[in-house]
């Protein structure tokens, strides 16, 4: 049977790795959702991508963005680019996997936008050619990493990395930021 000492642990771990992420991102948090919040305010959208967890991450934050985070107030302009599994099959069946974000991001991205690119290792394919199309269509992109960000982080306008190389700390990390995100958003557009 397993004991009580053995949950405290992940706890404990968790609240270390809580303390060291927001005594490293909290500025580039903040930024990131004036920045998100500024582009919704003028009509922009914000799209989302990972892959995994992250994929369900990207859901969860869109989905507080359209439906409603602590506010009942108008819904967000926000997409995850991870729902649609029409398009997801047909891009990765006549294309290949590493193509699934960036045709939708050449699809719909425009100026004004911001992607939200998640990757725990920040070293996925798809989501690196999501970066670069979202810079090429005139978009701005926010990056949540760990692992040191990987080949990412230095692609993104703004990169809050996780400074763990635990999977499971880090998304934890990545909700709460997401959830932080929605919040600053909320604040700035004036929902009271």
């Amino acid at each position: 049977m397993t004991d009580s000492a053995f949950v405290r642990q992940f706890v404990i771990e968790h609240q270390e790795v809580l303390e060291t992420t927001f005594a490293q991102v909290a500025d580039a948090v903040a930024a990131a959702g004036d920045a998100i919040g500024e582009a919704i305010g003028h009509g922009g959208t914000l799209f989302l991508c990972g892959n995994g967890g992250s994929a369900a991450d990207a859901q969860h934050i869109a989905a507080e963005f359209v439906g409603r985070f602590k506010r009942n107030r108008r819904p967000l302009r926000a997409l995850a680019l991870t729902t649609d599994s029409s398009a997801l099959t047909c891009i990765a069946n006549d294309f290949n996997y590493d193509e699934v974000f960036v045709r939708q991001v050449e699809a719909f991205a425009a100026p004004g936008d911001y992607l939200l690119a998640i990757s725990t290792s920040g070293c996925s394919p798809n989501v690196k050619k999501a970066i670069d199309a979202a810079h090429e269509k005139g978009a701005k992109v926010v990056g949540l990493f760990g692992k040191g960000g990987g080949d990412c982080a230095a692609l993104v306008d703004i990169a809050i990395t996780v400074p763990s190389n635990t999977t499971a700390r880090i998304q934890e990390m990545h909700i709460l930021i997401g959830h932080i995100l929605c919040e600053i958003v909320e604040e700035r557009l004036g929902f009271a």
